[in-house]
């Protein structure tokens, strides 16, 4: 029994009911060998796990797990770990953005519907870390985050090689024959050679970098490697902080604010950050009632030069930049300058410059200072409007070729992405440089799932005569691990009616990034005549999960969330049925 102290705690709705309902809750948890000590009203702390073979960023989170075991029991409280879903892009099809919203809401529901006060979330792939993030803020509990850390730098033949990144690299000299399959083969090995997520800039370490820069992550945790021994040590930290922040009630709310996104927009421009950093911001935001618009992105990125050298943009990668100081020095940097938000209260309970401000820079190359940025401000990635784009697009400058930011070529549409790679190899395709490739039926409700597929490889006739780039149009994403002069998340897209559907082989298309357009050359009343003879795609789906999510999916320009998982449901106690 309890010994009535601490009644008003939410856990003790369950362990500290008297009568029937008591003895169940108690009863059955001592059939794991908790003493009846335990249920005394200290804090109970879930630590909800996405570790899964299936999803290899995750797979070491088990372990992780019991490092934040560790630091709750040191702080006085009852860690209970409980598995959630794990969302890999490794592996899973047609995508894991497909299955982010459902991890959000199961992340959700699992946390409100148990005796918790709160909760620690381990994350590790890059749809992972929002839908943890998504789920705890629409119950606003006291969370915190801590992310399972980047693979040590790949190696091969001597030069670091980055995963993802280096997957298109290799595809394309297998393609041109710089290399052999016995070769790309060996490669596969030196890529990814130890637990984590990729060590490239990609979405998961700009999530994990955004979790910190939120605030719900402990300061330069993003950056440890998965296998650092001070990943665990992280992790038993953040399980002794959790009982604090469940003492002093700090929940989500306190720290998701406006303040704390124009922070992490910023922050995500000075990294390099992945444009699916975009979607993934937005959509939490949605879960605590902060405004933001694509405008939002540009209009804070634009003064915001890019600091860190790492790949796909630059040469160096996580491993390195964990060495150079992390996140920490990077905000210190931002703060220098007064690009950052000093006050937004963080999970310490302290405030950003008051965590960070004193951090070093210790390799000026990795990460370099305002003064000599790696990348001048407004190369970051820009948000583009215009009648091909209504409601907005994104490229990523920094990964792109600066002599094709500006370009006017001929559309070759392809009405889904295996449609062009049916024929990319193809000697004969009638394509040249200055062609635009547009891939359109690969948005939110069109794929379903907005895959990373935008970044579609050149066709194969055209790498062996050299081109290394061209201009892609895509209503998909492209991974934060991947490069070229591409944009993405086109809105609306093609399937619910956007002018993407409308593109016809040979249509002028125009981009001109420096003032931030996109837009099809074609007269008005001819576009009007179009959209009057377009006609919605058929329903593919009538059932299950995948209908769900094609009925209520949101744009890309909204975060691609569910309309009816917009806002807070708060952590009220469901009633007993005992």
């Amino acid at each position: 029994m309890t010994d009535g102290q601490n009644k008003s705690r939410r856990s003790q709705a369950w362990f500290g009911a008297q009568g029937r309902s008591g003895m169940v809750y108690r009863s059955w948890m001592r059939n794991q060998g908790f003493g009846h000590e335990v249920f005394d009203g200290r804090p109970v702390i879930g630590i909800a796990t996405s570790a899964s073979e299936l999803a290899p960023c995750n797979a070491h989170l088990t372990r992780v797990a019991e490092a934040v075991k560790r630091g709750v029991w040191q702080a006085g409280g009852l860690p209970l770990q409980f598995p959630t879903m794990a969302t890999g892009e490794t592996l899973m099809r047609p995508t894991a953005m497909l299955y982010r919203n459902l991890m959000a809401m199961e992340v959700e529901e699992l946390i409100r519907a148990n005796p918790l006060d709160g909760v620690v979330l381990l994350s590790g792939c890059d749809k992972t870390t929002p839908a943890m993030l998504m789920g705890a803020a629409s119950v606003d509990l006291p969370a915190v985050m801590v992310t399972g850390g980047p693979m040590l730098n790949g190696k091969y033949r001597g030069q670091d090689v980055g995963s993802g990144t280096h997957v298109w690299k290799f595809e394309e000299d297998l393609k041109t024959g710089r290399m052999t399959e016995e070769e790309c083969f060996f490669a596969e090995g030196c890529m990814a050679r130890s637990n984590g997520h990729c060590m490239t800039m990609g979405t998961a370490s700009t999530m994990a970098c955004m979790a910190e820069a939120l605030g719900m992550q402990l300061p330069g945790s993003a950056a440890w490697p998965a296998v650092d021994s001070r990943r665990m040590e992280t992790a038993q930290a953040a399980g002794q902080r959790i009982v604090g922040m469940v003492e002093e009630e700090l929940r989500p709310s306190r720290i998701l604010t406006r303040e704390a996104f124009e922070n992490a927009i910023r922050v995500n421009a000075a990294i390099g950050g992945s444009t699916n950093a975009i979607i993934h911001l937005t959509a939490i935001a949605g879960r605590v009632g902060v405004d933001l618009s694509l405008r939002d992105f540009d209009d804070l990125a634009r003064a915001v030069p890019t600091l860190v050298n790492l790949m796909p943009s630059g040469k160096y990668l996580m491993e390195d930049f964990c060495y150079a100081g992390g996140l920490p020095a990077v905000m210190a940097e931002l703060l220098r300058g007064k690009l950052l938000h000093r006050e937004p209260v963080t999970v310490t309970g302290r405030g950003i410059a008051e965590n960070t401000e004193n951090a070093e820079r210790v390799n000026p190359d990795v990460i370099t200072g305002l003064d000599a940025p790696f990348q001048p401000a407004g190369t970051g990635t820009a948000v583009l409007r215009g009648n091909l784009c209504p409601d907005g697009a994104v490229i990523k400058q920094s990964a792109a070729s600066p002599h094709l930011l500006t370009h006017r070529g001929p559309a070759r549409v392809f009405d889904s992405p295996e449609a062009y790679h049916e024929v990319a190899d193809d000697p004969d395709l009638d394509i040249d440089e200055n062609t635009v490739i547009v891939i359109r039926n690969a948005g939110p409700k069109g794929y379903p799932g907005m895959p990373e597929v935008s970044n579609v490889p050149l066709p194969a006739k055209l790498l062996k005569a050299g081109v290394t780039d061209m201009v892609r149009v895509c209503d998909g994403r492209m991974s934060g691990t991947g490069y070229g002069t591409v944009v993405l998340h086109v809105a609306p897209e093609a399937a619910v009616g956007g002018p993407l559907a409308l593109v016809r082989d040979g249509d002028p298309v125009v981009l001109d990034v420096p003032n931030r357009t996109l837009r099809l050359d074609v007269d008005d009343a001819e576009l009007t005549r179009r959209r009057q003879a377009w006609r919605a795609p058929a329903e593919r789906h009538t059932g299950g999960y995948t209908w769900l999510y094609t009925q209520n999916v949101e744009q890309a320009d909204q975060g691609a969330d569910f309309g009816f998982l917009r806002g807070s449901r708060g952590h009220e106690v469901p009633r007993d049925s005992h």
